[in-house]
C-alpha cells in the first residue's frame, strides 16, 4: 500500500469532479471533460500516462463512423467483457451535458484501431432503446449481469430535473431523486423493462454497484429527500428467463454510509477496495474497506488506509477513479493564498503488491467518482483542433515496440505546444491571441503538416486557411502540407475545384426578315378575333 504524489503536466485543469476513468485494452482513458463537438478530433476522451511521478494526458481520436459523444459528467459507466465475437468496451448511460442538460442516451465505446506507436483510435456508437426506457439522469449506476447464458444491463438510481409540470422559474434547475425503479436492458435487441420492488422505497444516487454473475449489490448512496446516507446494502438478483426477467431483492444488515466513493478491484477474484467518498455533507470518509463477493454473498471488512497527506486531510472535497487492479487516482483542489498555479493536487493510491493482479478479469465495479456538486461550473468545449495521423501513416515504426509504451513516441511538447513558432512567418502570439475561427475557444487551431521527418504542427491562421477548408481537411484522410512545404496547390486528395461551363447564347441576327409573331393556341386566336370584331 502506497500513496504517491503526481505532477500533472499541462493538464491539471482537465481533471475535475465528474470525470470517469476507463481501462480498455491495457490503457487508461479519461472521459467526461472538455470535448470538441462534431469534429473528427477528440470529444472529451484522453489517454492517461503515469510515468516517473508525472501525469500526462494525450488526446484520443475517433473513427469516421463514430457518433458524437458529448462530455458527460457523472454518467453511469460499466465494463463490457468480450462476448460472442464482440470486443471489450464500455457502456455509458446518462450524465450531464456541457449545457447542463441531462442525457438519457446509451453509448458503446470500443477500440477501433491501434498504430505502431500505440496511437489509439476509438469508436463510439449510440444504442437505440425501445420499451420502458430509463429517463434522463445522472449519479446512477449501470451494471452487467449474466444468467442462463445471457447477459443484460441493470440501471438503478440517479437524479434528474423535476417533472415538467412541477417546474417553475424559481425551481427550474432543481433536481430530485429518480423513482426507485430497476431497469433491465437487453443489449442484443435494445429492449428495456422497468421493475418496481417493495424493498426499494427511496431513491438513491452516487452509490456503488458491484456485480457478480446474476447478483448486483448496491452500497451506500445519498437520498436527496431525507438528505441522508443510510448504511445499507441491497442485494438484487436478476434471472434472465425466457420472455421476461425475474427480479428479487433483499435488504442486508451490513452496509456502508458513503456516497461518491471509488471502487477498485484487487486480484483475480471479486475483491474490491472502497476508498474516498463522503460520510456527510461536510465530512469525508477517510477509512478504507475491503469488499468480497463470493457464493455466500458479500462481506465487508475494514482495511488500513494510506497515510493521507495534509492536502488530502484538510480539503473539503476530493474525487477520482480506478486506475486498474489495486490502484486509484485521487484529486483534491489546491487552496491557499496566493492561489497555487495548479488547480488540483493528484495522488496515486496502490493497494497491491508487486507481482499481484495477474488473472482473468471479473465484472468491473461501477463507481461514481464524483461528489454531488450542484453549483459546479459548466463544461467547456475543447480548447483545440487536433488532427492526428492515421494508423496507416505509422507503419514505418519498429514492430518490436508495438506492445510497450515508449516515451519517445509521444508528441514532443516543445514542438507541438502553442508557445512555439510553427513556421518561419508565424505571427501568432499565444499570450495576446484572439479567436480567429468560429470553432476556436481559448487557443488557436493547429493542423498537422506531413512534410519532413515526423512532420510538424502549424497554426491554421498562419497558413491562411478558410474555416471551410480547415474543417474539410480535418475530416479527410489526406496529407496536408504547409506553405513552407508546398502549400495548398500540392495537397493530396484535395477535392478538385468544380469549374462551371459557360453557357453561350446565340447572337441575335442583324436583319429580321419579318415581324416575330408569338405562338398562340387556336383558342387564343378565336378570343382575340372576337375581341377586335
Amino acid at each position: 500500500m502506497s500513496l504517491q504524489p503526481l505532477t500533472a503536466v499541462n493538464c491539471s485543469s482537465l481533471l475535475q469532479p465528474g470525470c470517469s476513468l476507463l481501462q480498455l485494452d491495457g490503457d487508461i482513458f479519461l472521459f467526461g471533460q472538455k470535448g470538441w463537438p462534431r469534429r473528427s478530433c477528440p470529444t472529451g476522451v484522453f489517454g492517461v500516462r503515469l510515468k516517473h511521478g508525472e501525469l500526462k494526458l494525450r488526446p484520443i481520436s475517433f473513427s469516421n463512423d463514430s457518433c458524437y459523444l458529448p462530455p458527460l459528467r457523472c454518467p453511469a459507466v460499466t465494463r463490457l467483457e468480450p462476448h460472442d465475437g464482440h470486443p471489450e468496451g464500455y457502456l455509458i448511460h446518462g450524465g450531464r451535458t456541457p449545457n447542463n442538460e441531462i442525457s438519457s442516451s446509451l453509448y458503446l465505446l470500443t477500440l477501433d484501431s491501434r498504430g505502431c506507436n500505440r496511437k489509439v483510435t476509438l469508436r463510439c456508437q449510440e444504442r437505440e432503446l425501445v420499451g420502458e426506457q430509463p429517463g434522463p439522469r445522472y449519479g446512477h449506476t449501470l451494471s452487467m449481469v449474466q444468467s442462463l447464458g445471457k447477459r443484460a444491463c441493470v440501471v438503478f438510481g440517479g437524479r434528474s430535473y423535476m417533472p415538467a409540470g412541477e417546474r417553475s422559474t424559481e425551481n427550474w434547475n432543481s433536481v430530485v431523486d429518480c423513482p426507485p425503479q430497476v431497469f433491465i436492458i437487453d443489449l442484443e435487441f435494445g429492449c428495456c423493462s422497468a421493475h418496481t420492488l417493495p424493498e426499494l422505497t427511496d431513491g438513491q444516487s452516487f452509490h456503488l454497484a458491484l456485480a457478480r454473475d446474476d447478483y448486483v449489490y448496491f452500497l451506500g448512496g445519498h437520498t436527496l429527500s431525507s438528505d441522508s446516507r443510510p448504511p445499507r446494502v441491497f442485494c438484487l438478483r436478476v434471472e434472465l428467463l425466457q420472455g421476461s426477467p425475474l427480479l428479487s431483492c433483499k435488504h442486508l444488515d451490513t452496509g456502508l454510509s458513503i456516497s461518491s466513493a471509488i471502487a477498485t478491484r484487487v486480484g483475480p477474484s471479486h475483491e474490491y477496495i472502497i476508498l474516498g467518498g463522503y460520510q456527510s455533507e461536510t465530512q469525508k470518509r477517510m477509512e478504507c474497506s475491503s469488499v468480497v463477493l463470493d457464493d455466500s454473498g458479500i462481506s465487508i471488512e475494514p482495511r488500513e488506509a494510506p497515510q493521507w497527506t495534509g492536502e488530502i486531510s484538510h480539503s473539503h472535497t476530493w474525487f477520482g477513479g480506478s486506475l486498474g487492479e489495486g490502484s486509484a487516482l485521487i484529486g483534491v483542489p489546491s487552496e491557499g493564498r496566493p492561489a497555487p498555479p495548479e488547480a488540483h493536487y493528484f495522488y496515486q493510491v496502490c493497494f497491491q503488491k508487486e507481482g499481484e493482479g495477474e488473472g482473468e478479469d471479473g465484472n468491473q465495479g461501477c463507481s461514481q467518482e464524483s461528489t454531488d456538486f450542484e453549483d459546479s461550473a459548466p463544461l467547456e468545449d475543447s480548447e483545440e483542433l487536433y488532427f492526428g495521423r492515421e494508423p496507416h501513416e505509422l507503419e514505418d515504426s519498429s514492430e518490436g515496440e508495438g506492445d510497450t509504451y515508449n516515451e519517445e513516441d509521444e508528441e514532443d511538447e516543445t514542438q507541438t505546444g502553442y508557445w512555439v513558432k510553427c513556421c518561419l512567418g508565424c505571427q501568432v502570439d499565444p499570450n495576446t491571441w484572439e479567436p480567429y475561427y468560429s470553432t476556436e475557444l481559448l487557443r488557436p487551431a493547429m493542423i498537422y503538416c506531413s512534410k519532413g521527418e515526423g512532420g510538424h504542427w502549424v497554426h491554421a491562421q498562419c497558413m491562411e486557411l478558410t474555416e471551410g477548408l480547415l474543417v474539410r481537411l480535418s475530416q479527410g484522410n489526406g496529407k496536408y502540407f504547409c506553405l513552407d512545404h508546398g502549400g495548398l496547390p500540392h495537397q493530396e486528395m484535395t477535392p478538385p475545384r468544380q469549374v462551371l461551363s459557360l453557357k453561350r447564347s446565340p447572337m441575335k441576327p442583324q436583319h429580321r426578315k419579318g415581324p416575330m409573331m408569338p405562338k398562340m393556341t387556336p383558342a387564343k386566336k378565336r378570343f382575340f378575333r372576337r375581341l377586335f370584331e
